[in-house]
């Protein structure tokens, strides 16, 4: 519990910065990249984006939005004649979820995100069914090699660390094949490197992810 309090706090203190210049492509998210930088030219102004928890999802519906001027859809307030992103949005309900694809269109866009594909998503209502039947859909894979070690490059370069060649092979053996574990892992790494007065190499690399196995289990 202390190393997970620990790599949490440095989350926090490390937060994501969700621009274009800084999204990772690779082929696990190009095509997904493509369809999100199509708009507004959607199939009646909604995409919906899934993928894996971890992917990319939130920083890519994030530079669309900044693009589109799009504000997080927020039940208690939201308000039409605007772009509307909204995540998770397989848990916000039939209603909600039918007059935000209905206005789509209307509003300037409409970008929902969810882990799984909207023909899985629960839908009592008939008309909401055939909505989310046709839904255009992005969808970002599991991340591939090329994609975290372009990602773990780029934290890298953030954090001012010269790594070996051979500690990303090291790395992807061992880690959770997500963004959020490999920014959490960087910043664990700088964080040991200074403490201790060591360089970023595979022995450090195997202290901090034994310290860390259990960082994103419950």
């Amino acid at each position: 519990m202390i190393a997970r309090a620990r790599q949490l706090s440095l989350l926090l203190a490390n937060p994501p910065v969700y621009t274009r210049a800084a999204f990772v492509t690779s082929a696990a998210n190009e095509q997904a990249l493509a369809l999100v930088e199509s708009w507004p030219r959607w199939p009646g102004g909604a995409l919906a984006l899934i993928g894996p928890e971890g992917a990319g999802k939130t920083h890519l519906a994030s530079v669309w939005a900044e693009r589109a001027g799009a504000t997080p859809y927020v039940a208690s307030t939201h308000a039409a004649n605007r772009p509307v992103l909204v995540e998770d949005a397989d848990t916000i309900g039939d209603e909600a979820l039918f007059h935000l694809i209905n206005g789509a269109a209307a509003d300037g866009g409409l970008l929902l995100t969810a882990r799984t594909r909207p023909a899985t998503w629960p839908a009592a209502l008939p008309d909401l069914r055939s909505r989310l039947n046709a839904l255009t859909v992005a969808e970002i894979g599991e991340p591939d090699d090329a994609l975290m070690i372009a990602v773990l490059e780029a934290l890298f370069r953030e954090k001012h660390i010269r790594a070996a060649p051979d500690l990303y092979e090291f790395l992807l053996r061992r880690m959770e094949r997500s963004v959020t574990a490999a920014r959490a892992l960087v910043a664990r790494l700088d964080e040991a490197a200074a403490e201790q007065g060591r360089p970023v190499n595979r022995l450090l690399a195997r202290e901090v992810l034994e310290e860390t196995a259990s960082l994103f289990e419950d």
